[in-house]
């Protein structure tokens, strides 16, 4: 009896450490299962750690607060980095990380990260005026308008660089045009094309001589000649040698008309008054002008189709024309124009800058109105001004695009930039050098093939009713339309 309870104890012995094995055993697998769904709950998040350190400035915008904060927290482990200079934008965020830092457990690295702490208030406090800087970018420098009321009285600058014979054709005769000009307008071009420019576009430039300012007989044997407008430079250490340029330009080319005044936005009115001036004693004879920016495609022979017809000994101006438009105060914007310099609630009629067509008769009236109107900041409202001292009024027509090609909301994905959309088109704005030479080319492919066309060209263009006209005019202008004819 004795012998079998000494036996049933070693047996519960046994048993008793074979059960306390297994208890340990499962206790350890449980604790290497839940450490395991620690990790991959992402509480370390190593990804992250490497995607804000290896991002870029963009980036870490795009990846919001959450991350700046995991990004901080990171920032610990990666200190020889290349992209640790870049952390001081991500600590913009609440500091609310040593309580997580704490946490980790072995991170023999973290006294960089220590050290790092007794700084984020200094980088934050770089870091908010950086980004308030990124937000001034587009605003313009204060412009001092009671400097401009000052020397608004002085507005004439001397001629630096001229070209007399421009409007000379050598009496070659034009047939197009429909109506005869003033005696001596055989020597003189059927439209003269005028291209606002700074010396530093020598690009732009380029790629207008070459596509659609380019000089020549047109359809009709219609002569085209084409002149580019520039000031002089206000920064002239930004573009050493800016005269050596324009001067061999000008012997090479024969187109640049540089005046002695500085080539400001706020100076393109004077730009404006001086070609007018110009036009009346080098170009007398010209029967139309087409004035624009040089960042805009300009469809020419659809423009001489709707000038068929039409008096150059007439008045005539055609373009976008913007009405009932307000003068904007506030001061952040390009065209801010305080109510001391213009008192009214809003402006006369007027043409978007980007591109207009005018006869040469209405040249000639405008180059006298504008020396009696007082100079206007705003180039395009100035016009508008002397326009509205001879008595004649704009007319719209739907092929000039000073906006660019809106996409209509019932197909944002709409392609827009397409040679069908343009050929019944005269002015496209906001083009860079690039779309320019393109669009040219497409245009004149002959392989160009559209769907609801055929012909390369649609002849003629219409207008609603007779040119100079405006029917429905108010609400006609804030119609973005893309197509014209389709």
């Amino acid at each position: 009896m004795l012998r079998k309870m000494v036996t049933l104890r070693r047996i519960l012995h046994v048993k008793g450490d074979v059960m306390c094995t297994m208890l340990l055993l499962a206790l350890f697998c449980l604790l290497l299962y839940a450490r395991q769904v620690v990790i991959s709950s992402g509480w370390d998040k190593p990804t992250w750690k490497l995607e804000v350190h290896g991002s870029t400035s963009s980036s870490r915008t795009l990846l919001g607060a959450s991350r700046a904060k995991v990004g901080q927290e990171s920032s610990g482990k990666i200190p020889p980095s290349p992209s640790v200079p870049q952390l001081p934008s991500c600590k913009v965020q609440p500091k609310s990380k040593p309580s997580q830092s704490k946490s980790k457990p072995p991170q023999p690295k973290s006294k960089p990260q220590v050290k790092s702490k007794g700084k984020p208030k200094s980088r934050r406090k770089n870091a908010v005026p950086t980004k308030a800087a990124g937000k001034q970018l587009p605003t313009m420098p204060p412009f001092d308008f009671e400097g401009y009321l000052r020397e608004k009285d002085n507005r004439n600058f001397k001629l630096l660089i001229d070209q007399p014979d421009k409007c000379n054709t050598g009496g070659a005769e034009e047939e197009g045009g429909g109506g005869g000009g003033s005696e001596g307008s055989t020597t003189a071009p059927y439209m003269l094309i005028a291209v606002k420019s700074i010396p530093a576009d020598f690009d732009k430039r380029q790629v207008v001589r070459r596509t659609w300012g380019k000089e020549g007989l047109f359809q009709n044997g219609v002569s085209i000649r084409t002149v580019f407008l520039l000031g002089v430079p206000r920064n002239r250490t930004a573009l050493p040698l800016w005269d050596r340029l324009l001067t061999y330009e000008s012997q090479t080319f024969r187109d640049i008309l540089l005046w002695d005044f500085e080539d400001t936005f706020f100076n393109l009115t004077l730009k404006e008054t001086h070609f007018l001036e110009w036009v009346n004693s080098s170009c007398p004879h010209v029967k139309f002008i087409f004035k624009g920016d040089a960042d805009v495609y300009v469809n020419v022979e659809n423009i001489l189709e709707m000038l068929q017809g039409q008096k150059p000994d007439k008045d005539l101006f055609v373009g976008d024309i913007i009405i009932h438009a307000k003068p904007i105060r506030r001061r952040s914007s390009k065209y801010y124009v305080p109510e001391f310099v213009y008192g009214g609630g809003l402006y006369p009629n007027y043409a978007g800058g980007g591109g207009f067509v005018m006869s040469g008769h209405t040249a000639r009236r405008l180059s006298s109105a504008c020396q009696q109107v007082e100079l206007f900041p705003i180039d395009d409202v100035f016009l508008g001004m002397c326009l509205q001292l001879i008595g004649v009024k704009p007319s719209r027509h739907q092929g000039f695009r000073t906006f660019g090609i809106p996409r209509p909301s019932a197909a944002p994905h709409l392609q827009t930039f397409d040679p069908c959309f343009y050929r019944e088109l005269m002015v496209v704005h906001s083009l860079s050098v690039p779309q320019i030479w393109l669009m040219w080319n497409l245009l004149h492919d002959p392989k160009l093939t559209c769907h609801n066309r055929t012909s390369p060209t649609s002849w003629p263009f219409k207008w609603k009713d007779k040119v100079g006209e405006m029917e429905g005019e108010e609400t006609d202008y804030g119609e973005k339309q893309v197509f014209v004819t389709h």
